[in-house]
This record gives structure tokens, sequence and C-alpha cells, in this order.
């Protein structure tokens, strides 16, 4: 009886030391886990059920424990919708053997209303006795940082520091992304030059120049019609790409510039007073390139500095 109880005896020792050895080998895997952002999670495909180990359900997305169930549907239900239909179709190729690995970049509504960016990945690691999928496991990471850094450096890359408006690289990419898509019906690029603008740096310094230029950016975006890219290309030169617009409208845009935004501009100014060129070019989808209406637009304006300033001129492609 005595040998029989330290049998029983040792064995809850070892149960013991190996539940213990068991915790250990959870919080080294947590802690490697959390420390890379990762999250282990499981789905159990017949029931819907889904478990994360390594933290609280919906902790990523700003939940309290127990505040959303732990299921499929609300994975679902927290889809982005414009990215729903792409994780699904990521997860249902895998699970019907079309790819080895699901893998999926998405975006999941966040409790407050903003969008959490994930990337997610696993494989099916369990099957039942028909070889249908029983369990899925893998893991998911928030790159919401990761991807708003991202977009911000795209910004950055495509917006003139001074005035906030895009770059010229920027308005070119914008040209065919509208060309490629089959919208350039009745357009219109509009070049405007800042007559005597040398004189404003030079009578009253480059930071009264900036300012100018900043504040003529603003109007601009004010003054121009929905859907009209408005870009800096450099020193006191700016472009307006206006698709399928009406030329009527071209036409009003232009006219509010010298009737409006001169004015306002030289109300700004002591000494020195500056206009604006303004060259148009009106053209339909076609084998041209950006050069050649950038060319035509430049041309038209270089037409009315060269003619009294301070007015506009169009032409067609």
């Amino acid at each position: 009886m005595q040998a029989h109880s330290n049998i029983i005896a040792e064995l809850k020792k070892e149960n013991a030391e190996l539940k213990q050895l068991n915790f250990r080998l959870q919080e080294k895997l947590n802690a490697a886990l959390d420390s890379n952002g990762l999250c282990l999670w499981e789905h159990h495909i017949p029931t819907g059920k889904l478990t994360i180990f390594n933290m609280d359900w919906g902790k990523m997305l700003g939940y309290q424990p127990n505040e959303l169930n732990a299921t499929f549907d609300t994975w679902k239900n927290n889809l982005h919708p414009d990215d729903y239909q792409q994780a699904l179709q990521a997860f249902d190729d895998h699970l019907s053997g079309n790819c080895d690995l699901y893998e999926a970049v998405y975006r999941m509504t966040h409790k407050d209303g903003s969008d959490s960016y994930v990337y997610d990945r696993g494989r099916v690691v369990e099957f039942d006795k028909n070889g249908a999928p029983l369990r899925v496991m893998g893991t998911h990471i928030d790159i919401t940082k990761e991807k708003r850094f991202e977009q911000q450096l795209a910004i950055m890359a495509s917006t003139d520091r001074l005035t906030g408006l895009l770059n010229r690289e920027a308005i070119e990419q914008r040209f065919y992304d509208i060309k490629y898509a089959n919208t350039l019906l009745g357009s219109a690029m509009i070049f405007i030059d800042i007559d005597n603008f040398k004189a404003v740096n030079d009578t009253l310094g480059h930071q009264m120049g900036d300012k100018l230029l900043s504040f003529i950016g603003k109007r601009f975006v004010e003054v121009a019609f929905e859907r009209v890219h408005i870009g800096r290309i450099g020193g006191d030169e700016f472009v307006a790409l206006c698709p399928d617009i009406d030329p009527t409208k071209v036409t009003q845009f232009c006219d509010e510039l010298l009737q409006t935004v001169v004015p306002e501009c030289n109300q700004m100014l002591t000494g020195v007073m500056i206009g604006m060129s303004i060259g148009v070019c009106l053209f339909n989808q076609g084998d041209y390139c950006f050069e050649d209406v950038y060319q035509q637009s430049d041309l038209a304006m270089y037409h009315i500095k060269k003619n009294g300033k301070n007015g506009v001129k169009t032409l067609y492609l």
C-alpha cells in the first residue's frame, strides 16, 4: 500500500512539474509572439469558433474581453467592406486546396471607427476522416502603424512641401491614371505662371514670396471645381488637370483667378504687383502623352506672357 501511495505521489509531482514546464513554455511563446506583435489564432471550421492564444479576443480592435464573441462570423463582420471579398477569397482558396497557404493583407474596422491593417496568414493543420479541413492555425499582425507610415511617405513623395499641392510627378501620374481609365473626354490642362513673381522676392524677400505661393495654392483649391487635380510644378508655375469638364467651367475657373485671386494677392503686397499668365489646352482621349498636353498648355501660356500678361489663351490638341 505504501509503495502504491509513493507511486501516486511521484506521478502527481511529475504532473505538477509538467504543468509548470508547460506554463513556462506558454509564457515564452507569448513573449516571443508579443515582442513581434504576432497574434496566434486557431479556427475550428465546423463550429466557427476562433481562439486567440496570446491575447484577449478583440483587443487589437479596441474591444474589452468578452465584448465580442470569438467566432469566424465576428471576424467577417469586422472586415472592412472594401477588403471583405479579397480576404474571404484568400481563405477559401486555401481551404479548397488552390494554394498551400492562406495569406492576406486587409483592413478591419476598429471600435472607434478607424481602420486597422492586418497581415494574416495560416494553414490547415488537421483534417477530418473524410479529408475535409477541420482546424486552421495561423498568425496575424497589426501593421496599422507601418501602413500609415507608408501612406505618409507616399503623400510626401507626391506633394509640394510649400503649398501642399501635387508635385509634377504626381500630376503626370494622375494624367496617366485618368487616361488609362478612358475618362479624358472633354478635358483641359491649365498652365498658370505668376507674372512678376521675381520682383516679389527681390523687393519683399523670399519669405514673402513663399507666403504668396502658399496663399495662391490654397486659393486654387478653393476656386477649383470637383475632381480638378492641381499641382505646383516648380517655382511660380502651377498646373490644373481637369478631366471630363465643360469648357465653360474652365473659362469660369480662369476668370475667377484673374478677377478675384490676383487682386487678393496684390492686397498682400507693397510696392509690387503680380498677375497670372494662363494657358489652356483643351483635349480628348487620344494617343498623345502627358508631355504633348503639357507643352501645348505651356505654349498657350507663353502667348499671354509675350502679349501683355495677366490673361488667358486657349489652344486645342
